[in-house]
């Protein structure tokens, strides 16, 4: 016959089993960077990347960068990336989108690409410092950095529709490379991103 005090520590041990076997850890698993996972239906780094890399194609394929190259002794021209605003519903990590912008303009070779300002005014201290510092023969001085020829500027923007466990989400992104020289836009390109997300009743 089992007293209480066995009893007792049989219920202790089949209890902490019990708790070790719920409190297992979350599943996961390592795939590709640019795999495409549509989990929520809001913007992803799948379609940052492919707007990105879309746009940017259109922009270098037009016929502007022939123009300024045949003004200028076909020197190829320098392009910043200006302010990306997010006009969406959602919470978007612009910065994101304009970092995808920027290698898809540097990696295509048909553009010379300028810091931003940010990134301008921490090259600047260095350069105050190799001042102080550095030999005559190694030291870079100012006045010689390159201007920019064109900035781009765009928009993110959203509409929503949404009805009975079933939501429409629509992006629209412009984007508009203006001319420093004279403010004239040298190109505007759009993209559009329509997703239909349906939900279940429960999870609703």
């Amino acid at each position: 016959m089992i007293d209480l005090k066995n009893l007792i520590v049989i219920f202790v041990i089949v209890f902490v089993g019990l708790g070790n076997g719920c409190a297992t850890g979350p599943k996961i698993k390592r795939v590709e960077s640019d795999t495409t996972m549509d989990i929520s239906g809001k913007w992803n780094d799948t379609d940052s990347r492919l707007v990105a890399q879309e746009m940017i194609n259109d922009c270098l394929s037009r016929v502007w960068v022939d123009n300024f190259q045949a003004r200028n002794n076909q020197q190829i021209p320098s392009v910043i990336v200006g302010t990306v605003k997010n006009r969406s519903h959602e919470h978007i990590n612009v910065q994101t989108f304009v970092k995808n912008l920027e290698r898809s303009l540097i990696n295509s070779g048909r553009v010379q690409f300028v810091a931003s300002s940010g990134e301008r005014g921490q090259i600047r201290l260095e350069r105050e410092d190799q001042a102080r510092h550095a030999s005559d023969e190694t030291m870079k001085g100012p006045g010689q950095e390159q201007g920019a020829d064109f900035m781009l500027i765009g928009t993110i923007n959203t509409i929503r529709d949404e009805v009975k466990g079933t939501a429409v989400m629509y992006y629209q992104v412009n984007l508009e490379l203006v001319s420093l020289a004279n403010n004239i836009k040298a190109w505007i390109g759009e993209k559009q991103i329509k997703k239909v997300i349906t939900r279940s009743k429960m999870g609703w």
